[in-house]
């Protein structure tokens, strides 16, 4: 998410969502921190939406229901977004204006343009904002594909005369900035999976995003080629396939869908399954598939299994587990980096690409985004090798702020941003605290001791009763748990004799800290440990 602010007018750029990693057990989905546009909600004009895919769009559903504005988008990404609110029950309750790269919008004192670009999904668009202090301009997600699948060429010539007539500050994606040369065409794509679908004898199963419109085009031309019919597998792509077709961004032979049911009648050689799970996700079709675990369908051996994607960082460990289990089922699995297989190419420019960007718009200000802080730093030293200077380049953290006034910028200030975590229906309600005590939990366990006392004599009336979760399993450690309990009874009989008894959280705090030692001396281990005093 990014904000372009002149005077009084906010616009929004993308509301994306990000998925956890380890460090954060229980967490569904990472949004952006709104804080600064609630500060300034009468401010916030609109949200303009580059394109569908979830690191732009997943935090919709979330934000709206804090802050409610416009949304302009194009009108594959708007598809994407009505299926995002509608299972949040949230269509209707906002205004949503479809765009092109011909539409001109105005918001307050600033004038929004657009300009077509390529990407791994339909319908990109990148954002030129004119202000009355300059024009900045935003790429959003691009790479320049001479021979798009759908024909949607990046419009080079636009892109050259907004540079012609100014750009005060350029905005560039940063993605691939570590990565020389030109990214392929998608086109070489094609022409591998048509090839993997020829050679196939039995089943093929293809997994890719589901967003990635183009690769879904590619999978049905070669099932249509070799004469397959499609199974549609998973919960995303059972959702943007019907959104594509009726678009038009999607083009398939009449009664090429089957179901499940029908899927199993069919002979193996006459059937290819695109399905989701493409990055090791535990429940995504492909995985379960994988384990033998989806109840209408399997993987027999010598079916054929395709990873059209290259794992994110980070996900490499799931994918091999996958894989793994695949050739444990018999099956030929086509895996690894898209250079290596053909199955794969980036939807984001590399190198030569950025720097093209660069010089067609040449900005007096350049500002690389969307990236980690490594390939930011490079995307810097490609602008320096096209002319910008290095003082007028900013490398920003969240929250940063650039603030140009008479064509002079200064990163001098920061709003408040940050991460807002998802659990359930509960969003930003989980802070430091619960993930420090969710961390404590899956690393030690927790054990309860529950104690009954005499409100009158403060003696044991029943227990101490001891409970353990992931501590150690009770019945094994009769020992320990005896010694526990001569623990609790001895604490509670000298608070009781110093006259400290009264006060429960003491007793609480005694209990804990005695155990607490006692275990770390015994087992090497720190579980939560959890008095609960009951007085009767």
């Amino acid at each position: 998410m990014y904000v372009v602010q002149y005077a009084d007018d906010i616009v929004v750029i993308d509301c994306g969502s990000k998925f956890p990693d380890e460090s954060l057990p229980g967490i569904d989905l990472i949004i952006p921190d709104i804080g600064y546009l609630l500060e300034n909600r009468d401010k916030v004009r609109a949200l303009v939406v580059t394109h569908g895919h979830e690191d732009h769009i997943g935090g919709i559903p979330y934000v709206l229901q804090r802050l409610n504005m416009p949304i302009y988008g194009s009108r594959l990404t708007l598809g994407l977004i009505k299926g995002k609110l509608k299972e949040n029950g949230l269509l209707g309750q906002t205004q949503l204006i479809e765009i092109h790269s011909e539409t001109e919008v105005e918001l307050g004192a600033i004038r929004l343009g657009f300009f077509r670009t390529n990407h791994s999904i339909p319908d990109c668009l990148g954002i030129v904002f004119y202000t009355p202090e300059g024009t900045v301009v935003h790429t959003g997600d691009f790479k320049f594909d001479l021979t798009p699948v759908n024909n949607q060429f990046p419009d080079i010539h636009k892109m050259a005369r907004i540079g012609e007539q100014g750009v005060l500050a350029l905005l560039s994606e940063s993605t691939n900035a570590e990565r020389p040369g030109f990214t392929p065409s998608e086109r070489l794509v094609g022409e591998h999976i048509e090839e993997a679908f020829k050679k196939a004898r039995n089943r093929v199963f293809i997994s890719t995003f589901a967003s990635n419109v183009h690769r879904l085009q590619q999978v049905i031309d070669a099932a249509a080629a070799t004469g397959r019919k499609l199974l549609l597998l998973g919960r995303s792509m059972v959702n943007v396939v019907p959104i594509a077709l009726e678009f038009g961004h999607l083009t398939m032979p009449e009664g090429m869908l089957v179901e499940a049911k029908e899927a199993n009648e069919l002979p193996r050689e006459r059937l290819a399954v695109l399905c989701t799970g493409s990055q090791g996700e535990p429940m995504a079709a492909l995985s379960r598939l994988a384990s033998s675990t989806y109840r209408q369908l399997e993987i027999l051996p010598d079916d054929t299994v395709i990873f059209a994607a290259t794992p994110i960082p980070g996900n490499e460990r799931n994918v091999a587990g996958i894989v793994d289990n695949l050739f444990l089922l018999g099956a030929n699995v086509i895996y690894g980096s898209g250079t290596v297989t053909g199955m794969h190419v980036s939807g984001h420019g590399s190198q030569e690409e950025l720097k093209l960007m660069l010089t067609l718009m040449k900005p007096q200000y350049f500002i690389p985004i969307h990236g980690e802080y490594r390939m930011l730093y490079q995307h810097r030293s490609l602008a320096e090798s096209v002319g910008v200077a290095r003082e007028n380049i900013f490398l920003l953290r969240n929250g940063d702020v650039v603030d140009i006034r008479n064509n002079m910028a200064v990163n001098s200030r920061k709003v408040p941003a940050g991460n807002t975590l998802v659990d359930g229906w509960g969003i930003g309600d989980v802070g430091n605290v619960v993930l420090r005590d969710r961390r404590h939990l899956a690393e030690d366990g927790i054990l309860v001791v529950v104690v009954t006392l005499s409100r009158n004599e403060g003696t044991i009336l029943t227990g101490p009763d001891l409970i353990s979760r992931g501590f150690v399993y009770v019945r094994e450690s009769e020992g320990l748990m005896e010694e526990i309990n001569r623990l609790v009874v001895l604490t509670v009989k000298e608070l009781q004799e110093s006259g400290e008894l009264v006060k429960w959280s003491i007793l609480k705090h005694r209990l804990k800290e005695t155990i607490g030692k006692f275990l770390y001396m015994q087992t090497k281990r720190r579980p939560m440990i959890l008095p609960i005093i009951i007085e009767v």
